[in-house]
């Protein structure tokens, strides 16, 4: 995933959604040269061709039934025709709605559920998990979205909704709405969405971190995904109490630039020996007050 994610961002395409072999791309292969064999990127190279690899055309062993493939997210600012999250992840963020030529931020008092929906599903970010207010994500520039939002929830774009020219509230951009679209990674049991014990989201089910080799830089990805600002501390040992169900990670090594715990490098899913009792933790430096939808 690390290979991948320099692909997506030398291309301008965002985030590395995942690293495919020939079996997963379909059918058809390439021709020509295979000029890169056993490619070793740290993540941070801004092209493909500053990365360590076996050297050009040095490729004993293949042939292009081992051609590989990205996925990438799309666009590198996470944005749709009319609306962004901005300060936080590909899925979270401060919302910012266009209007005219300029973006403008949206009073929280004026942001429900109804709303949230149609923006996390125009942006491709599933369902809406949590409404921050109090500038969460930070406080926005220029101006504030002049109108009240009321979608109904079902409209494909955020400019699709019916909206009311009188505003319930005079705000400023310290009550600008942040939101939380559909994550793969939460904290629990820490008392607030930014500390706890890590959990990430795999074939449908909520698994543990074991915290072999958990360090602050795993950490720091999280804390990131999450909008929750800098990693304060990597804990190991079920600190936040041992989860249940599936260990999904483990010998987790991440490189630091990674936008979500999925893209870190890791032995495989569901492999290991370890038990609840080692289950990883964070404490992350925001403190976000947030409305759960």
């Amino acid at each position: 995933m690390r290979d991948a994610a320099v692909v997506c961002r030398e291309l301008g395409c965002g985030d590395a959604v995942d690293a495919l072999y020939f079996s997963d791309i379909g059918p058809g292969s390439g021709s020509g040269p295979i000029w890169m064999n056993n490619v070793g990127c740290s993540g941070s190279e801004s092209a493909l061709k500053n990365c360590s690899s076996a050297g050009w055309g040095n490729h004993s062993s293949c042939d292009h039934s081992k051609d590989v493939g990205v996925i990438c997210s799309g666009n590198s600012v996470y944005d749709a025709p009319g609306v962004r999250l901005v300060g936080g992840s590909r899925c979270s963020g401060r919302v910012e709605v266009l209007h005219g030529e300029t973006w403008s931020t949206v009073c929280d008092a004026d942001f429900d559920q109804q709303d949230a929906e149609v923006v996390c599903q125009e942006l491709g970010c599933g369902l809406p998990v949590e409404v921050l207010g109090a500038a969460a994500f930070g406080r926005g520039e220029g101006q504030v979205w002049s109108e009240a939002l009321q979608c109904r929830g079902n409209e494909s774009q955020i400019h699709f909704c019916p909206t009311s020219s009188s505003l319930k509230h005079n705000c400023s951009h310290d009550s600008d709405v942040g939101l939380v679209c559909d994550v793969s990674v939460r904290l629990v049991d820490g008392g607030s969405r930014c500390t706890g014990r890590v959990e990430v989201l795999h074939r449908g089910q909520w698994g543990t971190v074991c915290s072999e080799y958990w360090d602050m830089i795993d950490a720091a990805v999280v804390c990131r995904e999450l909008g929750c600002g800098d990693a304060v501390d990597a804990l190991s040992d079920a600190h936040f109490g041992p989860g249940s169900g599936p260990i999904w990670m483990n010998y987790v090594y991440c490189g630091g630039p990674e936008s979500t715990l999925k893209h870190c490098r890791l032995p495989g899913w569901g492999e290991n020996n370890c038990n609840h009792s080692k289950d990883a933790g964070v404490i992350c430096s925001g403190m976000l007050v947030s409305t759960t939808i």
